[in-house]
């Protein structure tokens, strides 16, 4: 009966696996707000564990140790806000400024070009024929017809707009509904695990449950250092950035230094590709000064990378420099920026359990302990 039953149900899934993608696919985006906000629940637990664990921790009141969960949960929350809303506030409006700086350079540059525009027939740039096909070429019937193109294409810019519209919304309903979401599950973390546990122990074998335990403890534990260390790490190299810029006196240091530190969030290339747009910012008020902030950051990026990162993030991951280098060109390569991020902890996860597993087939021999002398035993006189 069940072969017969998943023969028939991989039949139905071959035959009409336009409409099983599709009812995957509508699931799938049913389950994104869900997905989200288990993913906003994780980071915000990471705060607000390490606030409980200060919040009157030996306090015997009752109405203290209530409020404990959701003034913890708040706090954690408005600190990502406020981080977020500082590097917005130190990066936007600098950004405006360098751009309009770059608008003001060009209109010099059209401005010097124009002269040159006058004396186009004395450049021989363009050969006479083409001047007089411009010359004989029919303006009003041309305009008529660019004419009846934007009013033809008017339905398909409704369309555009329509479709924004509700993509913008839908955005805005996905992210209230993962908030929502992510704090109903950091209000009851502890009694939805032990929910999960029940269930798991009590329909899965003994060696599946001790697995998916030991499986989710090892993702778990790699998930959350690889988290504090990174943005730790992209703390200290913002912050060392930002002061090696004042100290240089180059522009724009404390957008650059912030920007590069939300880029170091990306291991390996992030630090790169933050300083290849302050570079060329810098290089819109200065040439020379973006080489010497490409030189600049080239050490920084040494020292970073000899001394900051293994300290701070390779020690507490456990990874090897070339497999973080592998995981993250492979996760690249798969799913952009979000699939370096995750590369490197699914990797050390991978590097932990193979290593675990390895040990556990043929174990380090430990030194020779000597054992320890027995006790001279007592004996009981008998009684007369």
């Amino acid at each position: 009966m069940r072969v017969g039953v998943s023969a028939f149900l991989l039949y139905l899934c071959i035959q009409y696996w336009q409409n099983v993608a599709g009812a995957i696919g509508a699931v799938f985006g049913a389950l994104t707000p869900l997905a989200v906000g288990g993913v906003i629940a994780y980071i915000v637990n990471i705060l607000m564990s390490s606030y409980e664990r200060y919040y009157f921790p030996r306090t015997k009141k009752a109405w203290i140790a209530k409020s404990r969960r959701p003034i913890c949960m708040l706090t954690a929350m408005f600190t990502l806000v406020a981080v977020v809303a500082l590097v917005i506030a130190l990066v936007v409006p600098q950004f405006i400024s360098c751009v309009k700086l770059l608008f003001s350079q060009l209109q010099g540059a059209v401005q010097y070009l124009l002269p040159l525009l006058d004396q186009w027939d004395t450049l021989d740039l363009v050969s006479d024929d083409f001047l007089a096909q411009l010359r004989n070429l029919d303006w009003k019937s041309l305009i008529e017809r660019i004419a009846d193109v934007l009013t033809s294409g008017i339905g398909g810019a409704v369309d555009i707009v329509i479709s924004t519209v509700s993509t913008v919304v839908s955005s805005v309903v996905t992210a209230f509904l993962s908030i929502i979401f992510a704090i109903y599950l950091l209000m009851g973390k502890e009694t939805l695990g032990g929910q999960c546990d029940r269930v798991l122990h009590r329909y899965a074998p003994e060696k599946v449950y001790d697995k998916v335990r030991y499986v989710v403890g090892i993702l778990n534990d790699c998930f959350r250092r690889y988290i504090i260390g990174q943005c730790t790490e992209a703390l200290i190299l913002g912050m060392l950035c930002t002061a090696g810029m004042l100290i240089l006196q180059l522009p724009y240091a404390t957008m650059i230094g912030a920007f590069i530190a939300v880029t170091a969030l990306i291991p390996v290339a992030g630090a790169y590709i933050g300083g290849a747009v302050g570079a060329f910012m810098i290089f819109t008020v200065s040439p020379i000064k973006a080489v010497f902030f490409l030189i600049f950051l080239v050490v920084l990026q040494q020292f970073e990378g000899n001394v900051i990162y293994p300290r701070v993030v390779g020690s507490s991951m456990g990874l090897p420099a070339i497999w973080v280098l592998a995981a993250v060109t492979v996760g690249g390569g798969i799913g952009g920026v979000g699939g370096m991020i995750l590369a490197v902890p699914l990797a050390a996860a991978l590097y932990r359990m193979l290593r675990n597993d390895l040990h556990k087939e043929d174990p380090i021999p430990a030194e020779p302990v000597e054992a320890p002398k027995p006790k001279p035993v007592k004996k009981n006189k008998k009684k007369k």
